[in-house]
């Protein structure tokens, strides 16, 4: 494998985003927004963050398959992705002025900027085979992920600072990491330019997305493997919007103690998608994936158990080494099966999968805390997302898969 300006400027851009997922999604906004913003009721809270993760997420599935098809027809992926990523920049830096009580303006600035950052990853992800080999796919997906992690651990190190100081101070400082490393994303990635003529490009996208819809069937390995992503990556995305809660609330972990728990969770989560990357193109996908899958079973059953922060500690390792795995895999998985010529496309609907997947698993989290006041049965009722998500990935039979896509014709 050969590294470019092109292919640094891609892998760039997990460094640059990855501070959004860690600092605000999951370890430093979602608890302010939950104990300092709300307050209350213990579970109120929950439930609150978990319906805003559900509109988000109901936004983008709503959105990223006419986006996708757009950004594939038109050769606009690039400034899809720039349009969206700075929307992210500019709603994550106003989250400095949510002040406790400020539920609606706290939840409608999240709800935008997560809005932003989901839908960017639509085009970005479009991106991987336009800029590897068939063959280096699962490497470069894993090396993009991996270095994905080291930009969150080094916004962990900041927020460590700035969190002792004011941590809304830590919101801004997100959005301006964010804001410079896209920068080599932008001045360095190259698309491939196609000619087409001026035209309606929602009409064309949405008749593009028709035909999928109508088509789907003649990649039946492809949406097998969409099912089982459907479920599976629902315990994934509530994993990442509640951890840092779930430490918090059970276990008294300050915002410092949670930002530490994730700086050494960084380092085997970067493990976890190189190595899996690189198991991935020594095996297969499918089995790198089912083995990060059967770790996340592990993985929730020891956090209901658990007794004591110290042990949670232990747990958010072997979480990290999880979370790095499944995701990079994921997106392998997906390119693998995809017709070359739709990837923009069809990485639209997969986003629109797993979107559609993560309205359902924070909000049933935050009503089942709410409703009970314990949190550890929130966390159980993951494990049948990842149960069901392993099952129905063993019925993909990924070399059949890949030439369907290959074989399928316009």
């Amino acid at each position: 494998m050969k590294y470019n300006r092109s292919l640094l400027g891609w892998m760039l851009y997990d460094f640059a985003n990855s501070a959004f997922t860690t600092i605000i999604v999951t370890v430093v906004y979602s608890v302010y927004f939950i104990k300092t913003v709300v307050g209350g009721d213990p579970g109120y809270g929950e439930m609150l963050w978990g319906r805003a993760i559900g509109i988000s997420m109901t936004l983008v599935a709503l959105t990223a398959p006419i986006f996708g098809a757009v950004a594939d027809f038109s050769r606009g992926k690039k400034r899809m992705l720039f349009l969206n990523c700075y929307l992210t920049v500019i709603f994550t830096a106003l989250l400095y002025f949510i002040q406790p009580g400020a539920i609606f303006l706290g939840m409608l600035f999240f709800i935008i900027a997560n809005y932003g950052f989901n839908s960017a990853n639509v085009f970005y992800d479009a991106f991987l085979p336009e800029i590897s080999k068939p063959e280096d796919i699962g490497k470069v997906s894993g090396m993009g992920w991996a270095l994905g992690y080291v930009g969150g651990l080094f916004s962990l190190l900041v927020a460590l600072v700035l969190v002792k100081v004011n941590v809304r101070l830590v919101f801004p400082a997100v959005a301006l990491h964010f804001f410079l490393f896209s920068l080599f994303t932008f001045f360095w990635l190259k698309e491939l330019q196609r000619p087409s003529k001026r035209s309606n490009y929602f009409r064309i996208a949405w008749q593009r997305v028709s035909f999928s819809l109508r088509n789907i069937a003649r990649l039946p390995q492809l949406l097998r493997y969409l099912i089982s992503y459907f479920v599976y990556n629902d315990g994934i995305t509530t994993v990442i919007v509640f951890a840092s809660v779930y430490g918090n609330q059970r276990f008294g972990m300050s915002t410092t103690q949670m930002i530490t728990y994730f700086i050494l969770a960084q380092f085997t989560s970067i493990l976890g998608a190189a190595l899996f990357g690189w198991l991935t193109d020594r095996l297969n996908v499918k089995v790198s994936l089912s083995i990060s899958l059967l770790i996340w079973i592990a993985v929730v059953i020891w956090a209901f158990f658990c007794g004591s922060a110290r042990e949670y500690y232990y747990v958010g390792l072997v979480a990290g080494l999880a979370i790095g795995s499944s995701q990079a895999n994921s997106r392998t998985m997906l390119s693998m099966l995809t017709p070359v010529n739709r990837q923009a496309e069809f990485f639209g609907f997969y986003t629109l999968t797993g979107r559609l997947s993560s309205i359902i698993g924070p909000i049933i989290y935050g009503w089942i805390a709410h409703k009970t006041g314990d949190i550890r049965f929130s966390i159980l009722s993951l494990i049948l997302f990842f149960i069901l998500g392993f099952i129905a990935l063993q019925g993909v039979r990924l070399e059949e898969g890949k030439a369907q896509a290959l074989n399928m014709k316009e």
